[in-house]
């Protein structure tokens, strides 16, 4: 039920994956708002499908933890709870973050030796695709969480990007070591010692240059970030549109590089990755944007099926165990 048009895109993306994939999935939330959305499916009993009735639902404008305690049969309590007895092997959400965080955190745990989650995003560079966590699970990091955190960016990199040894960076106000807060310099120092390719600082300016492959901060920092880029992407789409469409001669230009510009629109796209994945939570959970399309849910859903079949919680579990620092 979580998103800006849910359930309709939930419910839509989540079929297209069905079609595609050796799947099945339940769908979590009022029951008989999501199965008039299924209704209009033709082919809907030929599919994996089962609707799961959750009368509650936390808004996004809500408090996630007060909301959680007066709502316990709400659709994302449901959900966590379900892949916690093991009835599910991953879990997905458009809806409040905060909420999902929560939820799968109080269901799954976390990960022997992980004190945080991270939301490990993936972001377009100039060179590949490149992970930057944590996006907002957490406002204050201490420097051994974002060890924590680029130990499992990593293994998400290999796992969903195909990169063999992730380039790891720590976003900063500067290359130097001694630059930023009493936070990221000791987490600089850390990271050096720790079992990652560290490559030192990343500035924000650097960020898309395709310089690192794992950009790790706090969460507060992270979010701002995507937030900014997010923004960014828009209006840079809206004007580019304005200025190709505004006469004869650049309208005529648009039509014969609409197909690099298709081209441009895939490459910055978040739905092209569906979700953010909760790292560090014993157990998978992903993090869809608030207007997620179809598109994005069903790539989420690819993306869970990808990680059930690479195990990832295991080799999540494989690269913290590797760690000198574990204790908060």
């Amino acid at each position: 039920m979580g998103g800006d048009d849910a359930p309709r895109p939930i419910v839509d993306g989540a079929l297209s994956a069905v079609r595609h994939l050796p799947i099945g999935v339940r769908l979590v939330g009022r029951a008989d708002a999501v199965r008039a959305e299924l209704g209009r499916h033709g082919d809907v009993s030929a599919l994996a499908v089962e609707v799961i009735d959750a009368p509650d639902v936390v808004g996004m404008a809500e408090s996630p933890s007060a909301a959680l305690r007066r709502k316990p049969r709400s659709s994302i309590r449901l959900t966590s709870e379900s892949v916690a007895r093991g009835e599910s092997r991953a879990m997905f959400s458009a809806g409040s973050t905060g909420a999902t965080v929560m939820a799968a955190y109080g269901a799954l745990g976390l990960l022997p030796g992980v004190d945080r989650p991270a939301l490990a995003t993936t972001i377009p560079t100039r060179e590949r695709a490149a992970v930057l966590l944590d996006a907002g699970a957490n406002i204050e990091c201490r420097p051994q969480h974002l060890l924590q955190f680029a130990v499992m960016g990593s293994v998400y990199a290999q796992v969903a990007l195909g990169i063999e040894r992730p380039r790891v960076g720590l976003l900063s106000i500067g290359e130097e070591e001694t630059k930023g807060t009493d936070l990221i310099r000791e987490a600089h120092q850390l990271l050096k010692s720790g079992p990652v390719h560290f490559i030192g600082n990343v500035e924000g300016r650097d960020v898309y240059g395709g310089h690192a492959d794992v950009i790790v901060c706090d969460g507060f920092t992270g979010n701002v970030a995507l937030k900014i880029s997010e923004g960014l992407v828009d209006t840079v789409e809206h004007l580019l549109g304005e200025e190709l469409q505004s006469t004869f001669s650049t309208r005529v230009g648009y039509l014969l590089s609409l197909r690099a510009f298709r081209r441009f629109r895939k490459r910055v796209d978040y739905s092209e990755y569906g979700g953010a994945p909760l790292l560090g939570v014993n157990g998978l959970c992903l993090v869809g944007h608030g207007r997620s399309s179809a598109k994005a849910v069903r790539n989420a859903v690819a993306m869970a099926h990808r990680f059930v079949t690479f195990d990832v919680i295991a080799r999540l579990e494989q690269g913290i165990a590797s760690l000198p620092v574990t204790q908060s």
